[in-house]
């Protein structure tokens, strides 16, 4: 066991798993500690866009948007099986906003970030010629259609804790860090668990928590600190799929925010978000009603089926940490970050903001700010090349395609389910199984014991809710019962040990 590491990082979610991962691939040492889940809260509740944020244009966040934009191309390359291209339809309201201005917008959108590379560009287009006018109120002629990526976030999260442990990094999840202090030249970190109690010491701490982060630096280090984050609430919600495309929807509303509806999960739309100041618990925000209605009437604005809020199947809701910049609208606050390297004794490193396109230019330059103080000459690594696990397929297309043929019974939804999460790492459960009864037990949906066995095993599962909800979303089709053998199955196998 190393100890010292040159890095320990709290906080598991897409920041300090990116740190992790890149810290460690530079040949420095990385433990990693998250009280909870892997990616428990913020960073499994966005809008699951990789996207440069089209609207922050109108905020002059130009170099917010090219970098988001450059990093969609990235990060495309390194996980095509979690993250796919996804065109955009932006329905026309001329009393919003004037056409000349939207393609101004778009033309921008097109080419900040050294421009499109891999996505089609945006073009004008006609409702009563294009699929996706079909499910639309007979007022819109005439929108723009444009590109952005899709991604399963929380897995985003996972994938690169599981690539930081390939290459050696320590991840400890359902570990709290109680209490960190400068000694000498070492950081010791004290940890609680439910094995116990441990204490480790790093050379360097970074204070990756989220909505925590400035509490951390108060409670836990009893650092002193002068940033102030603003907590915003963003809720979604999710309704039988209110059409039959590919295409996602942008809407305009009346208070000038937008509101994306996306194709979810094969037999769902998912509607989001809000931007609501929150001061309550960052681990346990919830939509209210009044959230609810505004995605409702958002989506009635646009589209012929009305949606009422108890055509809700599923919502969910995040904690934002944001940058207080004193904009007086939650909506306008910036979703950039700041990086601060505290050098008064052993290096601290704080993130404050930030959203999931960046993390991998954050995590880089979080280490290119630590790594010469820890003496690594190491440069980065991450931007080129570099596959995530079960990304190293050259076509997901064609894995897709192969794994229905070799394996016809598992049925079209669920092989495309399989390889749009797991990639090239599915054959490592489904193996050489010749039917659906060899994958063990059924626990409802087309979820099997052979998939959770695995993700017991390898991606730091612990309870059902871990896998229903983060590493799949399998929740939407398995009912209470299912649910409750599932979350006894987990508890077994975790509690029988490696």
């Amino acid at each position: 066991m190393m100890d010292p590491f040159d890095i320990v990082v709290v906080g598991g979610g897409i920041n300090g798993a990116g740190i992790a991962r890149d810290a460690i691939g530079r040949g420095l040492s990385v433990l990693l500690c998250e009280r909870d889940d892997l990616a428990a809260h913020t960073s499994s509740a966005s809008t699951k866009l990789i996207h440069g944020g089209l609207r922050y244009l109108e905020q002059f966040e130009f170099a917010l948007v090219g970098k988001a934009l450059a990093e969609r191309e990235v990060l495309l390359r390194a996980a095509p099986h979690i993250i796919w291209p996804l065109r955009f339809v932006l329905p026309h309201q001329p009393h919003l906003r004037p056409a000349w201005m939207i393609r101004l917008g778009l033309f921008l959108y097109d080419h900040l970030g050294h421009g499109r590379r891999t996505l089609p560009g945006s073009r004008r287009i006609r409702f009563a010629k294009h699929v996706a006018g079909l499910p639309l109120r007979d007022e819109f002629h005439t929108g723009f259609v444009y590109s952005d990526a899709w991604v399963q976030d929380a897995r985003m999260v996972v994938l690169n804790a599981m690539d930081a442990a390939y290459r050696g990094a320590e991840i400890l999840t359902h570990t709290r860090c109680v209490a960190a202090v400068r000694e000498g030249e070492l950081w010791r970190v004290e940890l609680e668990s439910a094995q116990g109690h441990r204490t480790v010491h790093g050379r360097s701490l970074v204070n990756a928590t989220g909505p925590w982060a400035a509490t951390f630096l108060g409670e836990v280090a009893d650092v002193r600190h002068d940033h102030a984050l603003r907590l915003v609430k963003g809720s979604h919600i999710v309704v039988p799929k209110l059409f039959d495309h590919r295409y996602a929807y942008i809407f305009q509303q009346p208070d000038r925010r937008i509101v994306f509806a996306i194709p979810y999960e094969r037999e769902f739309t998912l509607i989001g978000t809000t931007d609501v100041e929150y001061h309550g618990d960052p681990s346990q925000p919830r939509i209210d009603a009044d959230e609810t209605t505004y995605l409702c009437e958002a989506a009635n604005r646009y589209f012929r089926k009305a949606l009422a809020p108890s055509d809700v199947v599923w919502s969910y809701s995040g904690v934002r940490p944001l940058l207080d910049d004193e904009n007086s609208s939650a909506s306008e606050v910036t979703r950039d970050y700041l990086l601060e390297v505290d050098d008064d004794g052993p290096p601290l490193l704080n993130v404050f903001g930030g959203k999931i396109t960046t993390f991998r230019k954050l995590a880089e330059e979080a280490v290119d700010r630590l790594a010469p103080l820890l003496g690594s000459a190491v440069g980065p690594w991450t931007a080129t090349g570099r596959h995530l696990p079960g990304g190293g397929e050259a076509d997901i297309e064609e894995l897709l395609v192969d794994v229905r043929a070799d394996r016809p019974w598992l049925g079209d939804a669920m092989a495309d389910r399989l390889v749009r999460t797991y990639g090239t790492r599915c054959r490592d459960f489904l193996g050489a199984s010749s039917s659906l009864a060899a994958l063990g037990e059924h626990f409802g949906g087309d979820l099997y014991a052979a998939e959770v066995d695995y993700l017991v095993r390898h991606e730091w599962a612990r309870h059902a809710e871990d896998i229903l909800w983060r590493r799949t979303k399998t929740g939407l089709h398995v009912d209470a019962a299912g649910a409750a053998r599932l979350e006894a199955y987990v508890g077994a196998r975790r509690d029988a040990g490696p």
